[in-house]
């Protein structure tokens, strides 16, 4: 032992109750739902989406993570295409605010900021990009919440991309902090 005295180093943060609340929004889900005409550009057709997703917690419960899957097809049922997006969100204790990164599989990468509104959790593109993105999560019903993207470009008022309602596959919180409910069709003994 030499005498020195080691430098105080900063530990790793905790999740608080920010994370708590934000938990509820994110259980392992299935959807259906719909997009609509222009929604994917100019001159696309409304297409019908089923697809899932799933959560983990990462950094000791931090940050949520989210893969999602989802299969488009046109009104008659014809298979369009199949999208894939893997979601990073959580408490930005240095920006005050809730952050999330995205990337697809069609080379789409963009950071959002959100908060909760209620039973409402919306996310908004960061920066000065012609067209900005805002996506809500509505949990008003736990057993049956609905997800939106919607667009603006260029400063114009919000327009409807597409809209699903999700089905929980595992247990649902009702509130942050809450209990958890199982999901509807499950049995609560298994």
């Amino acid at each position: 032992m030499t005498g020195h005295q080691l430098p105080t180093l900063s530990r790793p943060r905790t999740p608080g109750s920010e994370m708590a609340a934000l938990s509820r929004f994110y259980v392992d889900v299935t959807w259906t739902g719909t997009i609509e005409p222009n929604g994917m550009g100019a001159g696309t057709p409304a297409m019908t989406a089923r697809g899932h997703g799933i959560h983990h917690r990462m950094h000791d419960g931090l940050w949520i993570v989210g893969d999602y899957r989802q299969d488009q097809c046109l009104a008659d049922g014809t298979f369009v295409l199949t999208w894939q997006l893997h979601w990073v969100t959580g408490w930005d204790a240095d920006a005050g605010e809730y952050r999330a990164t995205l990337n697809d599989n069609y080379g789409h990468a963009d950071v959002m900021r959100g908060r909760i509104d209620g039973d409402r959790l919306v996310y908004e593109s960061v920066g000065d990009s012609p067209v900005r993105l805002r996506l809500t999560w509505d949990v008003s019903d736990p057993q049956s919440a609905v997800w939106t993207n919607e667009a603006s470009v260029t400063d114009c008022p919000w327009t409807l991309i597409e809209s699903y309602r999700m089905t929980p596959t595992g247990p649902v919180s009702t509130a942050a902090g809450g209990q958890a409910l199982a999901p509807a069709g499950s049995r609560s003994d298994a």
